[in-house]
This record gives C-alpha cells, sequence and structure tokens, in this order.
C-alpha cells in the first residue's frame, strides 16, 4: 500500500487522514525515505558492499540494516536473526560509530524498541532476543569459535588483519538458511577489497558525499567537496571511487597531485593537440583533445581535457575548433598517421580560418610517452586543475597500453601537444595554415 501511494505521489496526502503517532512512525521508517543506494538488493547476494565517500550514509545504511535483520522487518529479512557480528576496525571505533554513533544503531531506533547496550560485553541485546558482539579486525582470534546469522564490517579498507579477520568471520557465518554480511567502507586499493567487488556473491552499491548533501553542513560541502572534487583523495573520500594504478605505468598519481596548480597567470603559447578516431562510430575510440600551454619559464601545463567520443568526423572536429577559440590557441595538432588529411579536409569544413600542424608518429605509443612522463618527473609538466579521464588513461598506461585494452586517446593527445611545446627544437614547429 505504501509503495503505490509513493508511487502515486499521494503519500503526503494520506499522511493528513491518519493519526500523529503513525505519521512519526513514517518518518522514522528508512525503508521509506532511503536512497536507493541505501536499499538492500533485491537480487541473491551474500556480501552487500557499500563503497562511499566521507558522509555518504554508509553507517546509517549498515545500522538499518543490522536493525531490519535483528526485529525480522520484511524489507530486509524473511525472519529475524539471533546472532550478529559487528566488526570494526577497532574496539574503540566499533563501538563509536557502529553502536553509539550519531547514525550508529542506538541512535536510529527509537526509545521504545532500543536494544540494551552492555559494554562489558560488547553486546546490543534486542527484546526479542537477538544479540549482536562487537569485534575488532586487530583481534582475528577474536573471532574464531562464534557462529552468526549476519554480520556488519564497516571501514573495511582499513582493517589492520583485514585478510585473517576476514577469514575467521567467514568460518563464523554459518547460522540460518541464508547468512549474509553487509560491508561499508570508503575504498582504498587493497586486495581483499578488490577480491570481494569480483565476487559474483557481491552486490556493489556505490554514493557519494554530494548524494547525502542535505545531511551535510554547508561548509563542508563548499570547503571540502569544492576544494578536492576531482582528485585522486576527493575522488576516493568524497565519491567512493576505488582508485587503482598500475605498477608498470608511466605515471603514479601522487606525482600528478604534487604537481597540480588551480590556476595561470600567463601563457606564452598553445595548442590543442587532436587524436582523432579512426572511424566515427558509437563503438569507436574516443577522440582525444588536449589543451596545453607553455609559460615563459619553459614550463608546460596542461589546461583542458575536451575528449569525447563523436559519432561523426564533423563532430569532433567542431569540439577542436571550439577548444581552439576559447583558449586563444596558436594552432591545432594533428597526428598525420592518423589520416591527417583527412582530418586536415575536416577541420577545413569546419573553420577554415584554424592553423593547422601535422605530427607523424615514428615511434610507438610508448615511446613517445617515455621522454613526456620523464618530463612530469623533473616537476616541468603541471596540470591546472582535475582531469579525471585523462589522469586515468596516465596511471594505467603500461608498456602493453591501458589494462582495459582500449586505445589511450586522450594520453595521446596530451603528449602529443607536450611533445610539440617542449620537446621539438626551440619548442615551435613550423605551422601550416589553410589556404
Amino acid at each position: 500500500m505504501l509503495v503505490t501511494l509513493r508511487a502515486k505521489g499521494k503519500l503526503n496526502d494520506a499522511l493528513e487522514t491518519v493519526g500523529t503517532q503513525f505519521k512519526e512512525d513514517l518518518a522514522s521508517y528508512f525503508p521509506l525515505w532511503a536512497r536507493a543506494q541505501q536499499r538492500p538488493p533485491l537480487s541473491d547476494w551474500t556480501t552487500w558492499l557499500v563503497l562511499g565517500g566521507r558522509g555518504a550514509g554508509k553507517t546509517r545504511t549498515g545500522a538499518e540494516w543490522i536493525k531490519g535483520v535483528a526485529t525480522g522487518d520484511p524489507h530486509y529479512c524473511h525472519q529475524p536473526c539471533g546472532r550478529i557480528a559487528l566488526v570494526g576496525r577497532t574496539y574503540s571505533e566499533a563501538r563509536e560509530v557502529m553502536v553509539e554513533g550519531e547514525s550508529g544503531i542506538l541512535a536510529i531506533h527509537k526509545a521504545s524498541d532500543r536494544p540494551s547496550w552492555i559494554p562489558s560485553r560488547r553486546r546490543l541485546e534486542w527484546s526479542n532476543g537477538a544479540i549482536a558482539s562487537v569485534y575488532s579486525s586487530e583481534d582475528p582470534e577474536g573471532l574464531r569459535g562464534p557462529q552468526f546469522g549476519a554480520a556488519w564490517c564497516d571501514d573495511l579498507a582499513k582493517w589492520h588483519q583485514g585478510e585473517d579477520a576476514w577469514e575467521m568471520l567467514q568460518f563464523g557465518l554459518r547460522l540460518g538458511e541464508f547468512p549474509r554480511q553487509v560491508v561499508t567502507t570508503t575504498p582504498r586499493p587493497v586486495k581483499l577489497l578488490k577480491r570481494l567487488i569480483e565476487d559474483e556473491r557481491t552486490v556493489v552499491s556505490r554514493m557519494r558525499s554530494s548524494d547525502n548533501a542535505s545531511n551535510l553542513a554547508q561548509g563542508f560541502l563548499s570547503r571540502i567537496v569544492g576544494h578536492y572534487k576531482g582528485t585522486r583523495l576527493g575522488r576516493q573520500e568524497l565519491d567512493g571511487e576505488l582508485i587503482d594504478d598500475n605498477p608498470d605505468a608511466l605515471w603514479d598519481r601522487d606525482l600528478i597531485e604534487r604537481l597540480r596548480v588551480q590556476h595561470l597567470d600567463k601563457r606564452m603559447r598553445t595548442v590543442v593537440a587532436v587524436d582523432p578516431p579512426t572511424t566515427g562510430t558509437t563503438s569507436s575510440d574516443a577522440c582525444g583533445i588536449v589543451v596545453a600551454t607553455l609559460d615563459s619559464f619553459r614550463a608546460a601545463y596542461v589546461l583542458d581535457d575536451c575528449s569525447l567520443r563523436a559519432v561523426s568526423p564533423t563532430a569532433w572536429a567542431s569540439a577542436a575548433c571550439e577548444a581552439f577559440h576559447r583558449w586563444q590557441a596558436d594552432c591545432l595538432l594533428v597526428e598525420s598517421n592518423q589520416g591527417g588529411d583527412m582530418a586536415e579536409a575536416v577541420l577545413r569544413a569546419v573553420d577554415p580560418d584554424v592553423p593547422v600542424h601535422q605530427m607523424h608518429a615514428s615511434r610507438s605509443k610508448w615511446l613517445r610517452a617515455e621522454p613526456v612522463a620523464a618530463l612530469y618527473e623533473q616537476g616541468r609538466v603541471r596540470h591546472v586543475g582535475c582531469f579525471p579521464n585523462l589522469e586515468d588513461e596516465m596511471c594505467n598506461f603500461g608498456i602493453d597500453g591501458l589494462s582495459a585494452g582500449h586505445s589511450p586517446d586522450r594520453l595521446d593527445a596530451m603528449v602529443w601537444a607536450v611533445s610539440n611545446l617542449m620537446l621539438l627544437p626551440q619548442g615551435k614547429p613550423k605551422i601550416r595554415t589553410f589556404n
């Protein structure tokens, strides 16, 4: 009934006809108001992995699930679970966040049905006999012996003895017809977390800090989210992304972060480099379009990544010409190996006044990229702002290319731009313009 009313947008009207207590009960009933990512998956699963940024609502999600399985709420389980494990990074963090926190288990219960918290025994007891015991990842042996029908693991990516504690917990999940566990964590590239994501019995929900903006301080959103948006730290801690690097890649994220600036006052020479796609369909590679500039100290700066997946040559040519005019560039660079004459003709049809220079690739992508990577290591190339997609390609590009097998279009365009500015004689090529 409630779902039908909500779907028709009549829930508020219905509330006017019921008593005050019923209204309060509905207002506090989390499954009715939760975001989609905070509701348990409908499919069969053993592990529900909730990856989220800071303040995204992960703790509330885990606490509500525990409340639901302990009390037998049909939105969470078929019948109450009598024995539950609560596993945190440490005992103190499990108590302060999972049990006593602002979004913890005690806080989300009404006073009339709140479980009893017995600190000396590290456990919660509900009136129906359900018990949730607290454990620490620092003490895997504490999980040896007890058995459970459900578990909530918080901050898994930071567990001190994660592998050992996780394995001991799995041996203990043996009560009931279908034992399950919820994991809430801000992601980090640790082996245990990556293994869980790949497990076919795991369902992953992702949530960003901004998804929970209505419950966060405005100062946090403007100061922290605004400052770190797009950076590796921001993508991990705010957007809940699992950022992993290729250990054999030419670039690493720490280096890029150290070289990042937020603005550039003066530009001496600016180029727009284009790596055209070989075909013009939705299944073709993207068109790499990167803008870079040279300052008076002969340092290069990446200004913009305008790359796109265009369905027609006219679409990517228009995007390249738009970037040229917006950044008041000096020339537009096109790789001649990738149909340079054709690309020049397409650009000429879009804007005959844009000066074009064709660059010929005589070496492999890896060999072309190596000297540019060396310039980064010398601190001579910086990024003005954040370019997540470009930086993902840079930190994933090894001698065999990208791990997913795609073409590194954004990286190619960046390499052409920086090479033109920094590695050619006098740093300035002869520019061929349209007649």
